[in-house]
């Protein structure tokens, strides 16, 4: 087949179908000749993922509105809302956001010897049209993918089912792109427009790709916004904090998680994410212990040696700081004074939620990926991106998965120059 050999799919032939522009800002990774495959356990996992991960959002969203009208856990509410502007707040808590769900779900998934640790769920993800494109030129090699090519279009598609534009913010500009070139493959109907230049007029459906934190600088937003309840992705800047993930493991909150979610997906939630913590003043009663860190107080974690620190602390949301690698800090890789003032800040924060998590170790793996030398195998740390899409009946498919190879020397794993994009084969 074209571009193909013994040893994949050749550099230049990955270079000669880029569309003109790229697919992505000034950034660039290597290419690999081959798909990643995942064992068999990992890819029927990643199927059925996808529904968990819809039911846990609806969890949150209830949990979110009940403790925001003071019906349950009232204090939950004020952390999840720090920063936010009160049109936003009132939109989200309005009942009529409250059936509105977002229609993409991408987790950011750490493969690790165990199976995979979800670190985020990503509710406006970039990398749908890449993760397209990269399924379209290894499924032209005769290579079997994870979901198609046609289905990730498909899932896209039903987004905007009756047409529409793709808001894109020029904040977002990197992913320009990839979004022109999706939008492109779906035809007429669809457009893309640059968010800024969007009158609080415009009278099509539009997707939303910006982070909700930039609405300062998109004129026409707050009043468009509040006359399309059905915009998407749904205006739930609550669902898009990654505090959910700390709050999960919350002792006060179990018997309440127990009554939106079944016992499986209760199981699988608790295996997949790492055991976190809200970051925020506390007093404990002198024999009291926060449970799993074992600590008396946050200055016992300030105090902690190099070694002990196996944590990540994040940004959970709203913030120009937390989506990529940006706004997390790894404990065992930072000096005891840089540490401690973090700690110290994430306290202090009065705009901000954020979190803390354990650090969990990810498998070391071995692929292959084009070099200026050739094709080389290297071994590199993954992170693995699928992309589920839910239908206007609340029906969950797997269509596609983005895979993100590092070097073994970096722990965030991220995109990156020296890094690998590819997609997800099933073994």
């Amino acid at each position: 087949m074209s571009g193909m050999n013994d040893h994949g799919i050749s550099r230049e032939a990955f270079e000669v179908a880029l569309p003109e522009g790229g697919l992505f800002g000034g950034g660039t990774w290597n290419w690999s000749p081959r798909p990643f495959v995942l064992p068999k356990k990992i890819w029927r996992e990643l199927e059925g993922l996808g529904h968990v991960l819809a039911t846990f959002q609806r969890a949150c969203d209830v949990m979110y509105r009940r403790s925001a009208s003071g019906k349950e856990h009232a204090w939950m509410a004020p952390l999840l809302d720090r920063g936010k502007p009160d049109f936003l707040l009132n939109l989200q808590q309005s009942g009529g956001y409250a059936e509105q769900m977002p229609r993409v779900i991408r987790p950011d998934l750490l493969l690790t010897d165990e199976g995979f640790s979800l670190t985020e769920i990503d509710s406006v993800p970039g990398g749908i049209g890449i993760t397209t494109w990269l399924m379209q030129q290894y499924e032209k090699a005769g290579h079997s993918v994870l979901g198609s090519a046609a289905e990730m279009l498909a899932g896209f598609a039903a987004v905007l089912p009756a047409g529409g534009a793709v808001a894109i913010a020029d904040e977002a500009q990197d992913y320009a792109g990839e979004m022109r070139w999706l939008v492109e493959q779906l035809g007429e109907g669809r457009e893309l427009l640059r968010a800024e230049e969007i009158s609080a007029g415009e009278k099509r459906p539009l997707y939303r790709f910006f982070e909700l934190f930039d609405w300062e600088n998109l004129p026409f937003f707050p009043d468009y916004a509040a006359s399309k309840p059905d915009l998407q992705a749904p205006l739930k800047a609550h669902l898009e904090e990654k505090l959910w993930l700390g709050l999960f493991h919350s002792p006060g909150l179990r018997a309440t998680w127990r009554t939106h979610l079944r016992d499986a997906q209760w199981e699988r939630l608790q295996k997949i994410i790492p055991q976190g913590w809200v970051m925020q003043p506390m007093n404990l009663p002198p024999e009291a212990c926060l449970p799993g860190l074992e600590i008396h107080s946050w200055k016992d974690l300030m105090d902690m040696s190099q070694k002990d620190r196996q944590l990540v602390l994040k940004i959970s949301g709203f913030d120009p700081n937390c989506w990529g690698s940006r706004g997390v800090y790894i404990g065992h890789d930072m000096p005891q004074a840089e540490w401690k003032s973090l700690i110290q800040q994430s306290l202090d924060d009065k705009n901000r939620a954020w979190l803390l998590q354990r650090f969990m170790p990810t498998s070391i793996i071995d692929h292959e990926i084009h070099t200026e030398h050739g094709i080389e195998n290297r071994q590199g740390r993954v992170r693995l991106c699928p992309y589920y899409f839910t239908d206007e009946v609340g029906k969950t498919k797997l269509c596609g998965c983005l895979v993100t190879i590092v070097p073994i020397d970096k722990k965030k794993i991220h995109g990156m120059s020296d890094g690998v994009l590819t997609v997800a084969a099933m073994g």
